[in-house]
């Protein structure tokens, strides 16, 4: 064999080892490339699904959000009713009839009186509680009371109702104190009822 054929020799076996280590390395890219499809495939599910699982949280945190701000507007809104009517209610009071008025007082006068000696103070504009009616109440009381009400000289900065006092004991039945005691129960209904879900 001489140089020549020597030569052809090994550059045909180099060569067929360069084939082979092409086609090795063509057969273990394209494993390797199938296997990275794979996983691709694989973590593109997982994204998907991540994707869907966060949509579906940040969907679910918007409509919480929106229920909050509803129910907050919707419980202003009530409010802002309630503070409307009660303020009505206070001009209602005293824009009452004559005979409407005085049969509110002597109901709550008696059902305040805890002697039958007590002080009655008036509001300073208070022009229907006056002396006649006073002795109206006192004959109204009944037995276990004394029937000696007085009206008070001193007059309470007050629209509405009156104030029964006996030494440092006051009892306010002025229709503003009414009112807000009324407005306090019903603002807890209210709560109540926004809030019972």
């Amino acid at each position: 064999m001489n140089a020549e054929q020597v030569v052809q020799k090994i550059l045909a076996e180099a060569e067929a080892e360069a084939r082979k280590i092409s086609d090795e390395a063509r057969d273990k890219a394209a494993e390797q490339g199938s296997q990275l499809d794979s996983e691709l495939a694989a973590f593109d599910a997982k994204t998907d699904e991540l994707a869907a699982e966060a949509g579906e949280d940040k969907l679910q945190r918007m409509l919480a959000g929106a229920r909050m701000d509803n129910a907050k507007q919707l419980l202003a809104a009530k409010v802002g009713i309630l503070n409307e009517v009660f303020e009505q209610s206070k001009k209602a009071v005293n824009e009452l009839s004559d005979e409407r008025y005085l049969s509110w007082a002597m109901a709550m006068m008696k059902q305040a009186v805890e002697s039958g000696d007590e002080e009655v103070i008036i509001g300073k504009d208070e022009k229907r509680i006056n002396a006649d009616f006073i002795k109206k109440v006192n004959r109204e009381l009944g037995a276990g009371f004394k029937g000696n009400l007085r009206l008070s000289d001193e007059k309470g900065d007050f629209a509405g109702g009156f104030v029964l006092s006996r030494g440092k004991v006051q009892i306010n039945v002025t229709a503003d104190v009414m009112i807000e005691i009324l407005r306090e129960s019903m603002e807890t209904e209210l709560a109540a009822e926004l809030f019972a879900e």
